[in-house]
């Protein structure tokens, strides 16, 4: 499963003009869920994103969580972070888990944020998202947690 995380000062999602998630400081995260993921890997994610020490202490230096910060978490369903692109001009997207099976572990990983952590906000998964950011720093990181078999190779 794969985390594309975003420190932010403000980020929203909206979806035909209408604004269906936003958080002011705290992490925009782009997910994907790769072929062979399961909930083991959508667990083990959440844990690191909130857990993941990105933000700035009295010293300037990135050690607080987003839940030292309790900042806001901002997940966005995103195939296509699962793109191959080693070869040709298009990007195969076959990494990337059926969309049923995206879909199940997109909701299985935004209820246990919502479980775990306050605030969170989410994207629609399959719409055409327009996604605005201003990202802090700029810090981004890409997070991945490979399927028990191996997963990708990025």
């Amino acid at each position: 499963m794969i985390g594309l995380l975003q420190r932010v000062t403000q980020a929203r999602v909206e979806v035909g003009g209408e604004i269906v998630g936003s958080i002011g400081q705290g992490l925009l995260v782009l997910v994907c869920a790769e072929r062979g993921d399961d909930v083991e890997q959508a667990d083990r994610l959440l844990e690191r994103l909130l857990n993941y020490r990105v933000f700035s202490d009295a010293d300037g230096k990135m050690n607080l969580s987003l839940h030292d910060v309790r900042g806001g978490l901002l997940l966005v369903p995103q195939f296509t972070l699962a793109a191959d692109t080693r070869k040709g001009n298009r990007p195969s997207f076959t990494p990337a888990a059926a969309p049923e099976e995206g879909r199940r572990l997109f909701e299985h990983l935004l209820q246990r944020a919502r479980a775990l952590h306050a605030p969170v906000a989410c994207g629609r998964f399959g719409a055409d998202m327009q996604v605005s950011l201003t990202n802090d720093g700029p810090v981004t990181i890409w997070l991945q947690v490979p399927a028990a078999g191996g997963g990708s190779s990025q």
